[in-house]
């Protein structure tokens, strides 16, 4: 059986569906939503809520990251941000967040370029990291992979719990005649902590960075609220398939290893309680939130987001988009909500999603019945 339809003459491709493309069915069995668990693992952690932070400025500060961790989920702080930057930077998130309003603003991109210029000083990846720690949450940080030979050893001694490598595509086997590639099987075998490494948006990628080694990767490629990958580079991938051909791996790796567990984390894309549903339900263990958790009052972006591609030096392919602000963080994931577009609650959301159709944990919840929705709602 194949599934690659016919293009043209000379190209076949496959079928690929986004979130937006499917839906949940409830089954014969209803529960009440207080005897649902929405608790998930990772490693020898464990989180009330399955939601790992994206590491992004406008999301994640040091006391943001602290605020998840006492909320029940995971934050990351951007490790190559402007934490790590500058001493004090709140007056350059001021100012990002007085740029142009303009979107797809050339003199505020360039201006973005200009504050990411400052050059990264380890001892304040220990300061940020040791912050966190004092707290008595899980730490966890993140470096792109480009980043990730020069810095690690000062993430590792500064106490990292979970270290992230996540980039807008992440594979096992770069190649390079200009530099030496990093090693991640190698890498992470040498670590004493566990990793999460992405994204990677295929059965075959993610099979790949399982065999390195990884506790989780993160699934997802240009699909997140302030990127322009799509446009610019003409890549994108959609997440609903993208989730279930990555939880395909991970079944074949579990036969491959022996029964080792690797963690799919949906990334990107996901700005409403009904996409971490859906996406948890193709067979995601956890999402990586991004402009969910950017829209929080305590969000250091004031309203504002934006991911790492939107001051890229050379290639910037993303924007700084206005999302506005919904409540308090602990509203934004635990309620009560006074939204009716899925911004807020996003936790209760899931646990009632889980409810109507009958499944008490999470990895029951991956085996609920979808299906193809043949018409575009806004509902």
């Amino acid at each position: 059986m194949t599934y690659e339809i016919e293009i043209g003459r000379g190209k076949r491709g496959r079928r690929a569906y986004s979130l937006d493309d499917v839906a949940v069915v409830p089954s014969r069995r209803t529960r009440d939503p207080l005897d649902v668990s929405v608790s998930w693992q990772i490693d020898a952690y464990q989180f009330e809520m399955p939601v790992v932070a994206a590491p992004m400025d406008s999301a994640m500060s040091p006391a943001t990251a602290i605020a998840m961790g006492r909320l029940g989920g995971l934050g990351v702080l951007n490790l190559e941000g402007l934490w790590t930057r500058y001493e004090d930077p709140q007056p350059v998130l001021d100012e990002i967040a007085g740029l142009s309003t303009e979107s797809f603003s050339p003199a505020a991109t360039r201006r973005m370029q200009e504050l990411y210029d400052a050059p990264i000083q380890a001892e304040l990846i220990t300061s940020r990291l040791a912050e966190i720690r004092e707290a008595g949450v899980t730490v966890a940080g993140s470096l792109t992979p480009q980043r990730t030979q020069q810095f690690y050893k000062t993430v590792l001694a500064a106490g990292v719990d979970i270290f992230v490598i996540r980039g807008t595509t992440v594979s096992a086997e770069h190649v390079s005649k200009n530099e030496q590639p990093l090693d991640l099987k190698k890498f992470i075998y040498e670590l004493d902590v566990p990793v999460i490494v992405g994204g990677a948006a295929g059965y075959t990628p993610a099979l790949h960075l399982m065999r390195t080694g990884a506790a989780g990767v993160l699934v997802g490629f240009g699909g997140g609220a302030t990127t322009t990958t799509r446009r610019a580079l003409g890549i994108h991938s959609p997440l609903a398939s993208a989730i279930a051909d990555v939880a395909g791996a991970r079944r074949d790796y579990m036969d491959e290893s022996g029964g080792r567990y690797v963690h799919v984390i949906a990334d990107g894309g996901m700005g409403a309680s009904g996409d971490i549903v859906k996406a948890i339900a193709m067979g995601a263990d956890a999402v990586m939130l991004g402009s969910a958790l950017a829209r929080a009052e305590e969000a250091p972006g004031k309203g504002w987001h934006w991911g790492q591609e939107a001051h890229h030096h050379e290639l910037p392919r993303g924007d700084r988009v206005n999302i506005g602000t919904v409540g308090p963080l602990q509203e934004v994931l635990w309620g009560p909500s006074h939204h009716t577009d899925g911004t807020s609650n996003l936790i209760g959301a899931l646990r009632r999603a889980m409810a109507t159709t009958g499944y008490s944990d999470l990895k029951e919840f991956q085996r609920v019945e979808v299906v193809l929705s043949p018409y575009i709602s806004n509902d």
